[in-house]
Order: structure tokens, then C-alpha cells, then sequence
């Protein structure tokens, strides 16, 4: 968000209207190839349940603002604009805890920008002093299976906190052919999974 202020005075007056905002949980969510502007098919519910599941904490939600273009070309600029909103986010709101996700190639932002690399692209990654802020990941058809890697297992930082989904047949993320099963984490229990999880993780930290 950007205010522009006409006097010195309106942007002083506006410090304390963005430290009213901070949250205590913000969800950093990448949305899939070709999807409009916004959370997407998967980000949306994910960050629905994750709020009823954090019901006594105030939550939330970014939408990773970057291309998604079908030729997979954009998610080292989505990293860069996760990373920017994170460090962003964590230098206003000190006690501001995240939780970041993608689905598809929004799951490839994801790992850009906790500084696993991948064939899709490079980008800004998030601060490895901010990382004890970062309370779960949680991806969605994540390409970087494809290449035998897992966050779980590939990132000492995040791994021992993130969730990744991956459904049978899927070809994004399981060398498969059945592109419905890449369409359905929203609405098959994958994302109500998922938030369950980091819900856990969020409450671990307090």
C-alpha cells in the first residue's frame, strides 16, 4: 500500500493508522499460472481456514502481485515481491508472524523466495533473521518435486516447518496426466490440511 501525503504533518498522522493494521498473522500467498490477480482457486480457501482455525488471533492476507504467466517465466519476480512485502511487513509490525504459500508456479515463488533454487527463475529472498518469524509454509503442486526436491528436505531454515501437497497423477508436481488433480487442493481437503498446519506452527510460536 503507498499514501501519499500532501504535508509533513498528514504523514506523520498516518504513522500510527499503519501501526494499527499490523496483524498478528500475515499470509503471503502466490496464485497458480494463468489465475487473475488475487489469492486464487487455492490461496482463497487456504486463507479462509486458516482464519477459522486462528479464531483468536486477527489474520491477514497478501496476494503475491506478480505476472503468473502460462510460459513460467514470472516467479523470480513474484520471490522478489514476496521477499519486499515480508521485509516490509516484519520492519513495521514487529510482532507480525508469517505464513507464506503458492500453488503451481506460485509454490515456485514460494521456494524462490526462501532461497531454495529452482529452473524457473531467481529472485530477492527473504532475510535468514526473519526466518524465525516465518511460522509454516505451505505449497500446492509444487514443481520442484519433479526434480526429486522437497522444502522439507532441501531447506534446514524451513523445512522443519513447511507442508507440501502433491496429488496423485498431478503433472505439475508428480510427473502425471491428470490435470484435474492439479485443479483440486481447493475443495478436496488439501487446504484444509494444510491450514490446520499452520495453525499449529503459528500457536508453537506464541
Amino acid at each position: 500500500m503507498t499514501a501519499t501525503a500532501g504535508t509533513m504533518g498528514a504523514g506523520i498522522a498516518a504513522s500510527p493508522a499503519v501501526a494499527a493494521t499490523c496483524s498478528d498473522v500475515d499470509v503471503v500467498f502466490a496464485r497458480g499460472s494463468g489465475e487473475l490477480p488475487g489469492l486464487g482457486i487455492t490461496g482463497t480457501p487456504f486463507v479462509n481456514s486458516l482464519k477459522q482455525n486462528l479464531s483468536g488471533k486477527s489474520v491477514s492476507s497478501y496476494a503475491v502481485n506478480y505476472a503468473a504467466d502460462v510460459a513460467q517465466l514470472s516467479a523470480g519476480a513474484g520471490a522478489t515481491d514476496m521477499t519486499r512485502h515480508v521485509r516490509s511487513v516484519a520492519a513495521s509490525c514487529p510482532n507480525t508472524k508469517f505464513v507464506l504459500g503458492g500453488y503451481s508456479q506460485g509454490a515456485s515463488v514460494t521456494d524462490i523466495s526462501i532461497g531454495i533454487p529452482t529452473l524457473l527463475g531467481s529472485g530477492e529472498t527473504i532475510p535468514t533473521n526473519l526466518a524465525p518469524r516465518v511460522a509454516a509454509v505451505v505449497v500446492f503442486g509444487n514443481p520442484l518435486a519433479l526434480y526429486g526436491q522437497k522444502i522439507t528436505t532441501v531447506s534446514p531454515l524451513y523445512g522443519p516447518k513447511a507442508k507440501e501437497f502433491c496429488n496423485l497423477g498431478d503433472p505439475v508436481c508428480a510427473a502425471g496426466f491428470n490435470v484435474y488433480a492439479h485443479l483440486t487442493y481447493g475443495f478436496d481437503g488439501s487446504t484444509t490440511n494444510g491450514a490446520t498446519f499452520a495453525a499449529q506452527k503459528v500457536r508453537a510460536l506464541g
